[in-house]
């Protein structure tokens, strides 16, 4: 069963919520008289550097590929201000963060080095005279 306290992340990665720090304040923008006395808008913050959650590896992926998220200290800020409500406003930045930070700790495949067929080879180069062909056909000859 799921424990409240801990979000899973990926299969390899569950943080305690406890790691998690949640802000409320005044949306901005457009809005009737609700939107301008409720503090509604969340940010969710997370420190990237300093979680005891995560091992080396993942730690320095993370600041890696969330470089141009990160602030000076390491810390990844999601903010969410889409619903009226507080509570799913916390839910989307938690979900966003959630999906953030798992696709950060993919590890992309190696690429094997892979040599042209010959068939493909010949397609080329018979694509290549072609092309040179037309390309000639097109120029003036000296007959003009």
């Amino acid at each position: 069963m799921d424990d409240p306290s801990v979000l899973r992340i990926n299969g390899r990665l569950a943080l305690p919520r406890s790691e998690l720090r949640y802000a409320a304040s005044r949306s901005g923008g457009p809005g009737g008289q609700h939107v301008n006395t409720s503090s509604t808008r969340i940010e969710l913050w997370w420190d990237v550097a300093a979680s005891p959650s995560l091992s080396d590896d993942q730690r320095q992926r993370l600041l890696v590929r969330l470089a141009s998220r990160l602030d000076g200290s390491g810390r990844l800020r999601i903010v969410s201000a889409a619903h009226r409500s507080q509570l799913q406003n916390r839910e989307a930045a938690t979900d966003r963060f959630r999906e953030i930070v798992a696709e950060a700790l993919i590890v992309p495949k190696a690429r094997r080095a892979t040599r042209p067929t010959r068939s493909s080879r010949e397609a080329r180069l018979k694509q290549k005279k072609e092309r040179g062909a037309l390309k000639r056909e097109r120029r003036r000859s000296d007959d003009e």
